[in-house]
């Protein structure tokens, strides 16, 4: 068996990996292998953007190079086949700073050395990806940095005035060689992946080829973005014998319309899965936006946010609330299940050996449908959900002909609450039919007390949130949301 090369662009340099361990993150490749320390680690765990890094990669019609931030403690050195990694080493050009380093210089946003290089390289970012400044993208594109010492203003004011600096940078220059070099990395066919005494990496470029390695290694772990199975890597010190990456297989990275269903496919990141969705169902926006930060949104995938069952994941509520149904693959074989028939219990789903998920049918929305969304967590951005509720209803006149409510956090699956929706349906969309909802919630969840809540605190929440869906629909929102127990 040949060597399977791991190719890609370290700034101008092309690079070659064929014997490296696939559980080595791009943050220990980039400090201990190569000497670039400017990328620092700070909470291995894609929290604080200490360890902040770009890729570029070809866009659509491979005219355009697109950026994206990204954590890089954990992201695995396999996933930067066929990219461009870019660290604040490259930014300075023989002339004089970048742009995106001077204007935070300029602003007194320069910090300690800490957190500074992952401000720069989310601010290069950004510049990149915006024409001009806004406030709230702005925010957004900072919003997986911790800033420890100067506080947001100047870094804010820094990031606004690196569109008064019109000019080129070296990388708008050496745009077309770039996309000339990555084309000649993606012309070769060959299987691509890391074969080492510690372990393999595959990484397929079709669903028939994952498919086929799925079922040569069963006991091998899917990774899209890492951005959970890493933390089992940095945290927790584990390794994996073979790992299957799913970025280069571009047939489940697609978003399709089909009739009657939003075909997304199980590689489509959380981040371009939001640009599909909030557009249909505007109240979906604050949960993506507090979807972890940009960097993490840029990387997760929907497929890998349903796959950990996690009983507190963002994605499965909102899913089960609007229905979807997933495509299941093992082989040559697919078939159909209801989200609300995937997960079993605790960290367990219905994939069976060698089975993954490919694809995820989401129902389009039709006329007198309603979404509310929310999510209750410690902090506001950044945070993992303490409950959640996502609720779908069908009204007709001032009826509710159907409904469907999700919670996360309640119990040990994420899973609809039936006799709740029983409270609803068919009834009236008054006080009195979600009061009786509120109560019902008891008799659908027990959930238990961690350190993240208590079993009666998130009864109450989600008694709570109901109620706050009930004040949204009527127009009141939050300027009349009290926080109400009903015995």
């Amino acid at each position: 068996m040949g060597k399977k090369l791991i190719t890609f662009l370290l700034n101008e340099e092309l690079k070659q990996l064929s014997d490296t361990d696939p559980n080595l993150t791009v943050l220990e490749y980039l400090r201990d292998d190569l000497g670039l320390t400017g990328t620092k680690e700070g909470c291995a765990s894609g929290d604080c953007g200490a360890c902040t890094v770009v890729t570029a990669e070809m866009g659509p019609g491979g005219e355009r190079l697109q950026y994206q931030s990204s954590n890089s403690c954990i992201a695995l050195v396999g996933s930067l086949h066929g990219k461009q990694l870019l660290t604040v080493e490259h930014l300075r050009s023989e002339k004089s700073l970048h742009v995106a380093q001077s204007c935070l210089v300029n602003s007194h946003g320069s910090q300690c050395g800490f957190c500074t290089p992952g401000f720069v390289m989310s601010l290069f970012c950004y510049r990149k990806n915006h024409n001009e400044p806004d406030l709230e993208t702005i925010k957004e594109a900072l919003g997986g940095n911790l800033c420890r010492c100067t506080g947001y203003k100047p870094i804010i004011e820094g990031a606004q005035k690196m569109f008064l600096d019109k000019s080129r940078d070296q990388f708008d220059s050496r745009e077309p060689i770039t996309i000339k070099a990555l084309n000649e990395i993606r012309q070769v066919k060959e299987e691509i992946g890391l074969i080492a005494k510690a372990g393999k990496f595959f990484s397929p470029v079709t669903s028939d080829e994952l498919a086929s390695l799925f079922c040569r290694y069963p006991s091998a772990r899917l990774v899209g973005g890492t951005t959970d199975l890493a933390l089992e890597i940095t945290q927790s010190l584990s390794s994996f014998d073979v790992l299957i990456a799913v970025d280069r297989v571009q047939e489940i990275k697609t978003i399709v319309d089909s009739e009657g269903f939003l075909s997304v496919g199980a590689g489509v990141s959380i981040e371009e899965l939001s640009r599909a969705l909030v557009g249909v169902y505007p109240s979906l926006k604050e949960v993506f936006v507090r979807f972890g930060s940009l960097q993490v949104r840029n990387k997760a995938t929907i497929g890998g946010n349903l796959g950990t069952a996690s009983a507190i994941g963002d994605m499965a509520p909102i899913l089960l609330a609007l229905d979807a149904i997933l495509v299941l693959r093992r082989g040559d074989v697919t078939r159909q299940l209801s989200i609300s028939e995937f997960f079993i219990s605790y960290k367990e789903t219905a994939l069976e050996t060698s089975e993954y998920i490919e694809r995820i049918l989401i129902p389009r929305k039709t006329e007198n449908e309603v979404l509310r969304v929310y999510k209750i967590s410690k902090r506001l951005d950044d945070d993992i959900s303490t409950c959640s509720l996502a609720i779908w209803l069908r009204l007709e006149d001032e009826l509710i002909s159907d409904v469907r409510i999700a919670f996360g956090g309640l119990s040990e699956i994420p899973k609809r609450a039936a006799v709740s929706e029983d409270c609803l349906r068919g009834g009236r969309l008054d006080e009195h039919q979600f009061i009786r909802a509120m109560s019902a919630v008891e008799a659908d969840y027990a959930p238990i007390s961690d350190f993240r809540a208590s079993s009666s605190y998130r009864l109450i929440v989600g008694k709570n949130l109901l109620w706050r869906t009930y004040l949204d629909i009527h127009g009141d929102g939050l300027r009349k949301l009290r926080v109400t127990e009903i015995d």
